[in-house]
């Protein structure tokens, strides 16, 4: 199906809107780029996966640069990268995988 993420700013309550995202997928103990992105503005990545790729089981990572993000806003952050990595076990499925953010902390989960 495909991987999907949203992203919002708890400090301000609103979507994390221009948050650099990149999708990669660990082959042979290396880290392959497969997607580059920006959120919306409406803190969503719908798809993060290429058009010409399919889904397939393995072990994938969503990068967020959140230095670059809470730089723009004039702001320090703790964790210049939050990283999720996640196995797709069944490529039938969809994965979202929403990030809940602060300039000193984190939290995801898996969504729907």
């Amino acid at each position: 199906m495909g991987i999907s993420t949203h992203v919002l700013d708890l400090a301000t309550g609103r979507p994390a809107a221009a948050l650099a995202v990149t999708l990669s997928r660990l082959i042979e103990e290396t880290w392959s780029v497969l997607y580059v992105t920006a959120t919306d503005n409406n803190g969503r990545v719908t798809t993060l996966l290429p058009e010409s790729y399919s889904l397939s089981p393995g072990v994938y990572r969503i990068q967020f640069d959140t230095s670059s993000y809470f730089a723009q806003r004039r702001a320090a952050c703790l964790y210049p990268y939050v990283e999720i990595t996640f196995e797709v076990r069944d490529a039938a499925e969809h994965y979202h995988l929403p990030l809940l953010l602060t300039a000193n902390g984190y939290t995801t989960y898996r969504g729907s």
